[in-house]
């Protein structure tokens, strides 16, 4: 049965790629969630050869990682290519290439085009993976995961943020009411993401949620927005063709319900995670705790 919330990584890279330079203008969420990102790594203790950027965009946060780990090598992979032009040119911007030069002895660009869900990565060969809003255009998240614990050094790191069930819960309820087609892409609960990082292997992984609500004037900002940072509806079950004034005029009707002190909400619900890779175990030992690890959710303190 075919699954109607199936990402076409083909639509959804193009209109990833068609975004890279307006996203930065547009991109005010990802930039908030890529700073409390970066706040949590003072929190521990690492000092990373390598580090894998998955779903780097346009390589703000390669950027940082960089200046934060000056000695790291800096991976910044993307499945949109125009993503990564935008990448290599912010970085010239940064004033990067002559840091990046007399660490490692020229001008490599650590930029690769390819999909989370294949990492094209030797194993255990990077000490942090970071990825910031990118693993919900992942089909398999437990591939995804996978890919991320096999990449990873023993003692490595995973740090990401993802979105959650509510995320553009409006939008999703204003363009409801025809079967079998799908407005918004299905975002997966953070428990049902805990399990997989469990199932990956990953050791005592840690979850909490925030909710962001951006507000607009009407419909035509939200959906421009969206737009402006690649977020089109990439799913199989997508309506095809040119939808026309008729289904604007109802979206806009039915969104109107939601209006709350002169302005349109549109919800984010963000998921945050880190776990890590354990040591390797001796081959041939055994432990009745082999397989069941903890997974620790923690409430937003506020």
């Amino acid at each position: 049965m075919q699954d109607i919330y199936y990402i076409d990584k083909a639509r959804a890279r193009a209109s990833f790629g068609r975004a890279a330079d307006t996203y930065d203008a547009a991109a005010i969420l990802q930039k908030q969630v890529r700073d409390e990102m970066l706040s949590r790594l003072d929190l521990v203790k690492l000092n990373p050869q390598a580090i894998l950027d998955a779903g780097c965009g346009t390589g703000i946060a390669s950027h940082a990682l960089q200046r934060r780990f000056a000695k790291s090598q800096v991976v910044s992979l993307d499945f949109a290519l125009p993503m990564l032009q935008k990448t290599r040119s912010t970085r010239d911007n940064a004033g990067l290439v002559n840091q990046v030069k007399s660490l490692l002895g020229g001008t490599r660009q650590n930029l690769l085009c390819a999909d989370i869900e294949s990492l094209p990565l030797a194993n255990a060969s990077v000490g942090l993976v970071w990825s910031n809003l990118a693993i919900q255009w992942c089909n398999d998240l437990d591939a995804a995961l996978q890919e991320f614990h096999r990449v990873l050094q023993p003692e490595g790191l995973l740090m990401f943020s993802t979105f959650g069930p509510d995320t553009l819960k409006e939008l999703r309820v204003a363009t409801s009411g025809q079967a079998g087609v799908t407005s918004v892409s299905r975002f997966i609960d953070m428990h049902d993401i805990g399990d997989a990082l469990v199932r990956a292997g990953f050791s005592a992984p840690v979850l909490d949620v925030e909710r962001f609500t951006l507000t607009y004037d009407d419909v035509k900002s939200v959906m421009r927005d969206l737009k402006s940072i690649g977020a089109h509806n990439a799913t199989d079950g997508r309506a095809r063709g040119l939808l026309g004034r008729g289904f604007f005029a109802r979206l806009e009707a039915s969104y109107e319900q939601f209006r709350l002190n002169g302005k349109l909400p549109t919800t984010f619900e963000v998921v945050y995670g880190h776990a890590w890779r354990g040591p390797d175990k001796p081959k041939g030992s055994f432990n009745l705790s082999d397989g069941v690890s903890p997974v620790t959710f923690k409430p937003r303190s506020k």
